[in-house]
């Protein structure tokens, strides 16, 4: 059976105050995101040993883990104050339980395609049977890390996700 490969594209979001205000980072001019897609490979090292290296994820077949990693910096003359990034789950992909990371932040997740945020525990959705039920990871549609202290002038860090391509 063949598998067919895809190209993997993720779009980003980035929101910024405590409001209803949202702005992509486009349009903030302050903030500047960089995102990349990596996939885990095993490669054979010099002294024969078999060792896991991050590569490009230009192409992915399904069953494929691909490693998001954001990169933040503060492009301001100000310190960018309540910083959230928000990130859609890719189309055919579903979210690896307990691989979101960032530093300094508060990870919350949506099941509502990005109208709502909260922790897992609390996150509910309907089965088949249409009866609310504890949502899985593979429910997640959108991960917000939402920064905890002002991110200075000329300073930054990063998020990173993992999904899996159905």
């Amino acid at each position: 059976m063949k598998k067919a490969a895809i190209s993997v594209v993720m779009p980003i979001l980035i929101m910024l105050s405590g409001g209803l205000e949202s702005i992509s980072a486009q349009e903030s001019g302050q903030i500047e995101l960089k995102m990349i897609a990596q996939k885990e490979v095993e490669v054979t090292g010099e002294n024969g040993e078999k060792v896991l290296q991050l590569v490009p994820a230009d192409k992915v077949v399904p069953g494929d883990e691909v490693i998001y990693t954001i990169t933040y910096t503060n492009r301001g003359e100000k310190p960018a104050e309540n910083l959230a990034v928000t990130n859609p789950i890719p189309e055919h992909m579903k979210y690896v339980g307990g691989s979101a990371s960032g530093e300094g932040g508060v990870i919350t997740y949506s099941v509502d395609n990005g109208k709502e945020y909260g922790l897992p525990e609390n996150l509910k959705v309907k089965n088949a049977e249409g009866k609310e039920v504890q949502a899985k990871p593979e429910d997640y549609t959108h991960i917000k890390w939402a920064m905890s202290e002002p991110v200075a002038p000329q300073a930054g860090g990063s998020v990173t996700f993992r999904a899996r391509l159905e």
